[in-house]
Protein backbone atom coordinates (compact mmCIF):
# COMPACT_ATOMS: atom_id res chain seq x y z
CA UNK A 1 0.00 0.00 0.00
CA UNK A 2 1.54 3.31 -1.04
CA UNK A 3 0.81 6.66 0.48
CA UNK A 4 0.51 9.86 -1.49
CA UNK A 5 0.95 13.23 0.13
CA UNK A 6 -1.04 16.02 -1.45
CA UNK A 7 -0.06 19.59 -0.67
CA UNK A 8 -2.55 22.38 -1.03
CA UNK A 9 -1.44 25.98 -1.29
CA UNK A 10 -3.02 29.32 -0.66
CA UNK A 11 -4.32 31.05 -3.79
CA UNK A 12 -1.35 32.95 -5.26
CA UNK A 13 -1.14 36.55 -6.41
CA UNK A 14 0.05 37.67 -9.86
CA UNK A 15 3.86 37.57 -9.58
CA UNK A 16 4.41 39.47 -12.85
CA UNK A 17 2.05 42.20 -11.70
CA UNK A 18 3.87 42.34 -8.36
CA UNK A 19 7.22 42.75 -10.14
CA UNK A 20 5.82 45.62 -12.27
CA UNK A 21 4.39 47.29 -9.16
CA UNK A 22 7.78 46.96 -7.43
CA UNK A 23 9.55 48.42 -10.47
CA UNK A 24 7.19 51.43 -10.44
CA UNK A 25 8.10 51.97 -6.78
CA UNK A 26 11.82 51.89 -7.56
CA UNK A 27 11.30 54.40 -10.40
CA UNK A 28 9.31 56.80 -8.19
CA UNK A 29 10.01 56.06 -4.50
CA UNK A 30 8.18 59.22 -3.32
CA UNK A 31 4.85 58.21 -4.92
CA UNK A 32 1.96 58.04 -2.44
CA UNK A 33 -1.63 56.88 -2.57
CA UNK A 34 -4.51 58.15 -0.46
CA UNK A 35 -6.92 56.01 1.56
CA UNK A 36 -10.35 57.56 2.18
CA UNK A 37 -13.02 56.46 4.65
CA UNK A 38 -16.26 58.14 5.76
CA UNK A 39 -17.52 57.09 9.21
CA UNK A 40 -21.15 57.68 10.20
CA UNK A 41 -22.34 57.17 13.76
CA UNK A 42 -25.51 55.06 14.04
CA UNK A 43 -26.25 55.67 17.73
CA UNK A 44 -24.57 54.80 21.00
CA UNK A 45 -21.04 53.76 19.96
CA UNK A 46 -22.01 51.88 16.78
CA UNK A 47 -20.67 53.28 13.51
CA UNK A 48 -20.45 52.41 9.84
CA UNK A 49 -17.29 53.26 7.92
CA UNK A 50 -17.71 53.45 4.18
CA UNK A 51 -14.70 52.53 2.04
CA UNK A 52 -15.20 52.85 -1.70
CA UNK A 53 -17.85 50.50 -3.10
CA UNK A 54 -17.53 47.94 -0.28
CA UNK A 55 -20.00 47.05 2.43
CA UNK A 56 -19.49 49.27 5.46
CA UNK A 57 -17.08 48.29 8.18
CA UNK A 58 -19.22 48.13 11.32
CA UNK A 59 -17.66 49.13 14.63
CA UNK A 60 -19.16 49.03 18.12
CA UNK A 61 -17.98 48.83 21.70
CA UNK A 62 -18.60 45.94 24.10
CA UNK A 63 -21.33 46.18 26.71
CA UNK A 64 -18.91 47.06 29.53
CA UNK A 65 -17.86 50.11 27.48
CA UNK A 66 -21.46 51.23 26.87
CA UNK A 67 -21.79 49.79 23.39
CA UNK A 68 -24.19 47.17 22.09
CA UNK A 69 -21.46 44.60 21.32
CA UNK A 70 -22.81 44.12 17.78
CA UNK A 71 -19.44 44.38 16.03
CA UNK A 72 -15.72 44.55 16.76
CA UNK A 73 -14.40 47.45 18.85
CA UNK A 74 -12.28 50.16 17.19
CA UNK A 75 -9.04 48.76 18.60
CA UNK A 76 -9.92 45.31 17.27
CA UNK A 77 -10.50 46.82 13.83
CA UNK A 78 -7.06 48.48 14.03
CA UNK A 79 -5.50 45.11 14.88
CA UNK A 80 -7.39 43.49 12.00
CA UNK A 81 -5.95 46.15 9.66
CA UNK A 82 -2.47 45.33 10.96
CA UNK A 83 -3.08 41.60 10.47
CA UNK A 84 -4.38 42.19 6.96
CA UNK A 85 -1.43 44.39 6.03
CA UNK A 86 1.10 41.90 7.41
CA UNK A 87 -0.69 39.12 5.53
CA UNK A 88 -0.44 41.09 2.28
CA UNK A 89 3.26 41.75 2.87
CA UNK A 90 4.08 38.15 3.79
CA UNK A 91 2.24 36.94 0.68
CA UNK A 92 4.05 39.47 -1.51
CA UNK A 93 7.53 38.62 -0.17
CA UNK A 94 6.82 34.88 -0.46
CA UNK A 95 5.60 35.45 -4.04
CA UNK A 96 8.74 37.43 -4.91
CA UNK A 97 10.87 34.58 -3.57
CA UNK A 98 8.67 32.00 -5.30
CA UNK A 99 7.79 30.32 -2.00
CA UNK A 100 4.39 28.63 -2.10
CA UNK A 101 2.52 29.03 1.18
CA UNK A 102 0.11 26.40 2.46
CA UNK A 103 -0.81 28.14 5.73
CA UNK A 104 -0.71 31.73 6.92
CA UNK A 105 -2.39 32.82 10.15
CA UNK A 106 -1.60 36.02 12.01
CA UNK A 107 -2.52 36.14 15.69
CA UNK A 108 -2.56 39.64 17.19
CA UNK A 109 -3.19 41.08 20.63
CA UNK A 110 -2.61 44.46 22.16
CA UNK A 111 -2.80 46.05 25.58
CA UNK A 112 -4.94 49.19 25.34
CA UNK A 113 -5.56 51.92 27.88
CA UNK A 114 -8.54 54.25 28.07
CA UNK A 115 -8.63 55.41 31.67
CA UNK A 116 -9.31 58.90 30.30
CA UNK A 117 -12.78 57.63 29.23
CA UNK A 118 -12.25 59.11 25.73
CA UNK A 119 -11.71 62.52 27.33
CA UNK A 120 -15.12 62.50 28.98
CA UNK A 121 -14.05 63.05 32.58
CA UNK A 122 -11.75 60.12 33.25
CA UNK A 123 -8.14 60.28 34.39
CA UNK A 124 -6.02 63.12 33.06
CA UNK A 125 -3.70 61.40 30.61
CA UNK A 126 -1.27 62.40 27.88
CA UNK A 127 -1.68 60.94 24.38
CA UNK A 128 1.30 58.59 24.75
CA UNK A 129 -0.32 57.08 27.87
CA UNK A 130 -3.46 56.03 26.00
CA UNK A 131 -4.22 53.66 23.18
CA UNK A 132 -2.12 50.63 22.45
CA UNK A 133 0.70 50.27 24.94
CA UNK A 134 2.05 47.02 23.50
CA UNK A 135 1.26 44.91 20.43
CA UNK A 136 2.17 41.25 20.11
CA UNK A 137 2.02 39.37 16.82
CA UNK A 138 2.61 35.66 16.24
CA UNK A 139 2.58 34.20 12.75
CA UNK A 140 1.73 30.60 11.93
CA UNK A 141 3.20 30.00 8.49
CA UNK A 142 3.90 26.90 6.42
CA UNK A 143 5.16 26.54 2.90
CA UNK A 144 7.89 25.31 0.63
CA UNK A 145 10.76 26.86 2.55
CA UNK A 146 12.79 26.28 5.69
CA UNK A 147 11.64 27.73 9.00
CA UNK A 148 14.52 30.24 8.77
CA UNK A 149 13.42 31.41 5.31
CA UNK A 150 9.78 31.67 6.42
CA UNK A 151 10.88 33.74 9.43
CA UNK A 152 12.93 36.00 7.13
CA UNK A 153 9.85 36.48 4.91
CA UNK A 154 7.79 37.46 7.97
CA UNK A 155 10.47 39.86 9.27
CA UNK A 156 10.87 41.55 5.87
CA UNK A 157 7.11 41.98 5.51
CA UNK A 158 6.97 43.49 9.01
CA UNK A 159 9.79 45.91 8.20
CA UNK A 160 7.97 47.22 5.11
CA UNK A 161 4.35 47.04 6.36
CA UNK A 162 2.61 50.42 5.89
CA UNK A 163 0.18 49.74 8.74
CA UNK A 164 2.85 48.42 11.14
CA UNK A 165 5.00 51.44 10.37
CA UNK A 166 2.01 53.77 10.90
CA UNK A 167 1.73 52.29 14.39
CA UNK A 168 5.45 52.33 15.15
CA UNK A 169 6.32 55.78 13.86
CA UNK A 170 4.97 59.19 14.78
CA UNK A 171 3.02 60.65 11.85
CA UNK A 172 1.51 64.10 11.29
CA UNK A 173 -2.13 64.08 12.41
CA UNK A 174 -4.70 66.79 11.80
CA UNK A 175 -8.32 66.99 12.92
CA UNK A 176 -10.85 69.77 12.44
CA UNK A 177 -14.41 70.53 11.45
CA UNK A 178 -15.62 69.92 7.90
CA UNK A 179 -16.36 73.17 6.08
CA UNK A 180 -20.09 73.92 6.16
Amino acid sequence: MSTTTVSTYLRPIDRDGLLKFAEAGRENPERKGTNKVKTVMQGQFRSWSFVGIHNPVVVDEPLHLFGENTAPAPGEIVLSALGGCLGVGITAVATLRQVKLSRLEIHLEADIGNTAAWGAGGAEREPHQMGFQAIRVKVAIEGEASREELNDIVQRANHFSPVANSMRNPIPFEIGLLDA
